[in-house]
C-alpha cells in the first residue's frame, strides 16, 4: 500500500509518466520487435533477455519497455544515470550482482538511460561482468550506438531499433489517457474533437510523450462548460502543441545534412528547401548550411556557372550581417540558384587528381624558365631564360611548358559541356590545335 507521500507524488506526475504502460499488452508501437511472436517479446515473456541496447528517437517507448522488463523478470533490477554514475558506483553494483548470482542464482539487469554518454572508463569497467553474465545490460539511447558508444560494449549486446510511432499508435495512447480512470482522465468529461486529435498526432512527430504532454496542457488549461465538459478543439490543441517538434540526434542531423547536399547536387530546389527548413527547425547552426552552399558552388557547379559562388558567399555574408530569421531568405535564394544552375564536377575532379599525383609523385626541379627572377643574381643562374610573356602574343596566350616535367601531358581540368564551361571547352580545343600545329 502506498503512503500519502507516494500517492501525492504519483498524482502530481506528468500524464505521460502516469500513463506509462506496465505490461506488453498495454505497450504501444514497435510491433516489429515486440509484436506477437517477435524475438524481444519472447525473450521478455520467458525471462531470457540478454544484454541489449534500445536505440531510437525520444518518446518511442525505450525506457518504458525497460521498465516492463523490470516488472516481468525475477532478476534483480538496478537503474543508474550515465552522467552521474561513476566507475566506483558501477563496481559496487557489479560486486553485489556477483554476490546475488552466487548465493541465489539471480542475475542482475542494469538499466542505463542515455547510455551513449558513458565514458570509456565506465564502459571498460563493465566488460568483464557482461562477458561472464553477471550483469545483463539494458542501455537506452537516442544516439546510434554504432557511432556513439564503445564498440566493445555494443558487440556484446543485441541492438533493437525503435522507430517514431505511427498515427494509429499515438491515437491509441491518447484514447488510453482519456479513458483510464486511475492514471488518466477517465473520471472527467473530456471531449477531444477529431480535428484536435489530428493536430496532436501531426504535431507529436511520432513522439508519444509530446502528444500526451500537449493533451495534458490542453485539458488542464481549458475551462469546463456549463455541463462540466472540457472540449478540446483544433485551436486549443494547436496552441497546446505549439509547433511540431523535430527530434534530431547526431545521426539524424548528418542524415538530413546529407540529404540536403544530395538535393543540391541533384538540382531539386524543392527537396533542398525542405531539408533546409527541417535542419533549421531542428536547431542546426545556419552557418553550417552557408558553408555547404559555398563548398557545393565549386564542387557541383564550378565554372559551369561562376555566379553560383557569388550567390553562396553573399548569402553567407548576409547571414553574418542580419542573422535569422531574416537570413533564411538570402540562404533560400542561394539554394534555389545553386539547384537551378548547370552542374559540373570538373573542379573537384581536377583538384583531387592533382592532389593524388602530388602525394604519390616524384618531384623534378622547377623548369628554369619558370623560376623566380625577383632577386639579385637570378639571371646569372639562368632563371627565367626562355620564358615567353603571354601578353606579347595574339590572344594573350602562347604555347610553352608550365607543367612539372614529370607530369607533361597530364590533364586535370576537363571542362564539361555545361553552361559557361562549354565556352571554356571550345577555348581549350583551339589552344590544343595551336599547340599541335
Amino acid at each position: 500500500m502506498n503512503d500519502l507521500f507516494t500517492q501525492t507524488k504519483k498524482e502530481q506526475a506528468p500524464l505521460a509518466d502516469r500513463m506509462r504502460p506496465k505490461s506488453l499488452d498495454c505497450f504501444v508501437g514497435q510491433a516489429h520487435i515486440v509484436g506477437p511472436g517477435r524475438l524481444l517479446r519472447r525473450a521478455i515473456a520467458t525471462d531470457t533477455l540478454q544484454s541489449s541496447i534500445f536505440f531510437g528517437p525520444p518518446g518511442t517507448g525505450k525506457t518504458t519497455l525497460a521498465h516492463i522488463v523490470a516488472g516481468a523478470t525475477d532478476a534483480n533490477f538496478v537503474k543508474i544515470n550515465a552522467v552521474s554514475a561513476g566507475v566506483k558506483e558501477l563496481r559496487a553494483i557489479v560486486a553485489k550482482a556477483e554476490e546475488q548470482l552466487k548465493l541465489f542464482g539471480k542475475p542482475t539487469y542494469l538499466l542505463l538511460d542515455e547510455c551513449h554518454r558513458w565514458s570509456k572508463a565506465q564502459s571498460d569497467s563493465l566488460l568483464p561482468a557482461l562477458e561472464s553474465g553477471i550483469i545483463r545490460f539494458i542501455g537506452s539511447t537516442t544516439e546510434n550506438p554504432m557511432i556513439a558508444m564503445t564498440g566493445a560494449v555494443v558487440s556484446r549486446c543485441r541492438v533493437f531499433q525503435f522507430f517514431p510511432l505511427g498515427a494509429e499508435d499515438i491515437s491509441c495512447a491518447l484514447r488510453q489517457a482519456l479513458t483510464d480512470d486511475e492514471n488518466g482522465y477517465g473520471g472527467r468529461n473530456i471531449v477531444l474533437q477529431p480535428e484536435a486529435e489530428e493536430v496532436l498526432i501531426a504535431m507529436s512527430n511520432g513522439d508519444c510523450r509530446n502528444a500526451l504532454n500537449a493533451l495534458e496542457l490542453a485539458v488542464e488549461t481549458t475551462e469546463p462548460d456549463a455541463d462540466g465538459a472540457i472540449t478540446i478543439t483544433r485551436e486549443i490543441a494547436a496552441e497546446s502543441a505549439q509547433r511540431k517538434v523535430i527530434a534530431c540526434d547526431e545521426q539524424l542531423f548528418y542524415d538530413m545534412l546529407s540529404a540536403f547536399c544530395k538535393s543540391l547536387r541533384g538540382g531539386d530546389a524543392d527537396a533542398a528547401l525542405a531539408w533546409f527548413a527541417r535542419l533549421i527547425g531542428a536547431g542546426c547552426d545556419p552557418r553550417i548550411i552557408a558553408r555547404r552552399l559555398i563548398a557545393h558552388a565549386s564542387e557541383d557547379i564550378g565554372l559551369a556557372n561562376p555566379q553560383a559562388m557569388v550567390q553562396a558567399v553573399t548569402a553567407a555574408q548576409a547571414l553574418e550581417q542580419i542573422g535569422l530569421p531574416e537570413a533564411r531568405l538570402p540562404l533560400a535564394q542561394a539554394i534555389i540558384f545553386l539547384c537551378e544552375s548547370p552542374k559540373s564536377n570538373s573542379v573537384v575532379s581536377a583538384v583531387d587528381a592533382a592532389y593524388a599525383d602530388t602525394m604519390g609523385g616524384i618531384f623534378s626541379p622547377v623548369p628554369t624558365h619558370l623560376r623566380d627572377t625577383s632577386y639579385h643574381g637570378a639571371k646569372k643562374l639562368g632563371h627565367g631564360e626562355g620564358y615567353r610573356y603571354p601578353h606579347n602574343f595574339p590572344g594573350h596566350w602562347v604555347a610553352q611548358q608550365y607543367m612539372p616535367t614529370e607530369l607533361i601531358g597530364r590533364r586535370y581540368y576537363e571542362p564539361s559541356d555545361q553552361g559557361q564551361e562549354a565556352k571554356i571547352r571550345e577555348n581549350h580545343a583551339r589552344r590544343e590545335a595551336i599547340r599541335n600545329s
